[in-house]
């Protein structure tokens, strides 16, 4: 149920040096069909990563020979210094944004949001390069069958993970989203199955008309 980064990176990744050049950066790019590249020291050790946008900063900055008027260069300093660069360790952005194979694939998700960028270098606890997570490979996420999604709910869920009786639950999912209905015992143990629910891959939204017999809301509360 709970799928990891590993499961959904790219294993087989291009990847350059601190000393690879321009030209061969912008090859590396192309040939392997990628948007960013790891930048790797001696011992495969993430030390960065250089993307299309850092190469493109040459071209924004010095297009033709064409220098920006002095406050656009003073307000960008990142982008004309990596203007100016030659190699990957010129234009790379250090340090990368890494995960773990085992960590979540949520969480990839989340940090990815927080420092606003479009991949992340998997590596281990050495941080030696296992594999690149980008956006798109968390987006297959929801590219699940409505079917997959009910048979992982009714089997992860349903019956190994809720430790109530729950046969009175009944599971529809239309689109990636879901919806509980029939009864259990109790109010806490529809929200919690709720919850668990909406942590599936897959699962868009989560709809719960799931009734209770017993509302023990208030006394968890207290």
């Amino acid at each position: 149920m709970r799928m990891t980064v590993a499961d959904v990176m790219t294993s087989k990744v291009v990847s350059v040096t601190a000393a690879t050049s321009f030209k061969d950066i912008a090859e590396a790019l192309i040939a392997g069909g990628v948007s960013a590249v790891p930048v790797l020291d001696d011992d495969d050790h993430v030390i960065g990563m250089v993307s299309e946008a850092d190469l493109l900063c040459k071209e924004e900055f010095y297009r033709e020979g064409y220098r920006p008027p002095l406050r656009a260069r003073l307000r960008h300093p990142k982008g004309r210094r990596k203007a100016e660069g030659d190699t990957a360790a010129e234009l790379m952005t250090s340090p990368a944004i890494t995960v773990f194979p085992d960590a979540s694939a949520v969480w990839a998700a989340r940090l990815m949001d927080a420092h606003d960028v479009k991949r992340l270098a998997v590596v281990d606890y050495n941080g030696r390069l296992q594999g690149i997570v980008s956006r798109r490979d968390l987006v297959k996420l929801f590219v699940r069958s409505d079917e997959e999604i009910a048979a992982d709910i009714r089997d992860d869920i349903l019956d190994r993970a809720l430790w109530v009786d729950a046969d009175g639950v009944r599971v529809d999912v239309s689109q990636g989203i879901v919806t509980l209905s029939g009864w259990m015992d109790r109010r806490t143990e529809a929200a919690i199955t709720a919850r668990m629910t909406a942590r599936v891959n897959g699962v868009v939204d989560v709809i719960s008309k799931i009734t209770w017999k017993i509302d023990d809301s208030k006394r968890e509360a207290r």
